[in-house]
Formats: structure tokens, sequence, C-alpha cells
């Protein structure tokens, strides 16, 4: 995975601008990225576990059926929502010469999400625009929702020590002047 887990949105988004296209072969697979999310959530103690799996195809590759997976997701207590995304009208991309839509197929195994998604405790979702994907990070947002409880630690530099020995060191010198050159015979 390229981040671990964090509430640190900042490094998250730092993350994902550093990757780059062709990190990873242009294949799906879907049972070994659940897997993967599984690994990383199972030892967690807070009591909402979720996964979100965004995919714009079937599974294709990998040595972990979506099945296997959501099983193990369903092991350990942790909901799979599943949200394939795509149109099959075309969207649109841009490039040097400006907005172009593509029509481009949409290889999405809908029933296979849908059971990943039954198995583990989860939900399917369609996405087919930026619009309808941030309603349905909404809507997961609502049904999932965890207090979190965080400590903050700061450390705190005593800084008083220097202005009493400089006040100190003053009157250190006003008794000394005082007490030689200064000195009033009464």
């Amino acid at each position: 995975t390229a981040c671990p887990l964090t509430q640190d949105h900042a490094t998250l988004i730092n993350r994902l601008q550093d990757m780059k296209p062709g990190i990873i072969q242009d294949q799906t697979a879907i049972g070994s990225g659940i897997a993967t999310a599984v690994n990383r959530l199972k030892e967690s103690k807070t009591k909402s576990k979720v996964v979100i799996l965004l995919t714009d195809g079937a599974n294709n590759t990998g040595n972990i059926s979506p099945k296997m997976a959501a099983d193990l997701a369903k092991t350990f207590g942790i909901a799979v929502y599943t949200i394939g995304v795509g149109s099959a009208t075309g969207d649109p991309i841009e490039t040097p010469f400006g907005t172009v839509v593509r029509n481009m197929p949409v290889d999405l195994d809908e029933p296979t999400m849908k059971q990943i998604a039954e198995v583990s405790g989860g939900a399917y979702f369609r996405a087919t625009d930026n619009a309808s994907l941030a309603s349905i990070y909404k809507e997961i947002d609502q049904m999932e929702k965890t207090k979190l409880s965080t400590k903050n630690y700061r450390t705190v530099y005593e800084e008083f020590f220097l202005f009493v020995l400089a006040a100190s060191l003053l009157l250190l010198m006003e008794f000394i002047l005082r007490s030689t050159l200064f000195k009033t015979n009464p």
C-alpha cells in the first residue's frame, strides 16, 4: 500500500500526488487488494472497520479470489463497500487539445461486487460521475461513524531560568556596589 493508516490528510494527499501511472500492471486484482486492506486493518481496535473498493473493472489477475477476500474480511469484522465507477456513454478526458469524450467500455462484474459487499456486511454502489461518487462517499460516511480520540503531547520548555539568573546577577552586583564603591557612611 502507498500510505500507512493515518489521520493526517496532508500526508495522504502528498503520497497520492507522488504516485505515477504505471507503477503496477494495467489489471485489476480485486481479491488481492481486499486481502491487503484486511491485513492492514485486522489488528485495529476501532469498532467500525471499513474497506472501500473503488474499481472500474472486473477481477482479472491476482492469487486471491474476490469471494475468498470477502470471507476473510467478514472473519475480521471488516465491512467492504464496493463502488463500481464509469459510464457506458463515455467519460470526458482532458487532453492538450481540449476536453474529449471517449466511449471506454466499462468492464464491471457487478454480481461479484454485490456479493463481496453482501458477504462482508457492506453495500454496493454504482457511480457514473463525480457528483454521484461524492454522494456515495457521504452516504458511507453517514453509515460508518466511529468516535476517534487522539492524544496530543506538547513539550513545554521553562524559560524563566535565564530571567532569574539575570535578576540574581543584577541584585548581587547591586549589593557589591552598594557595599564597596557606593558605600555611604552613616
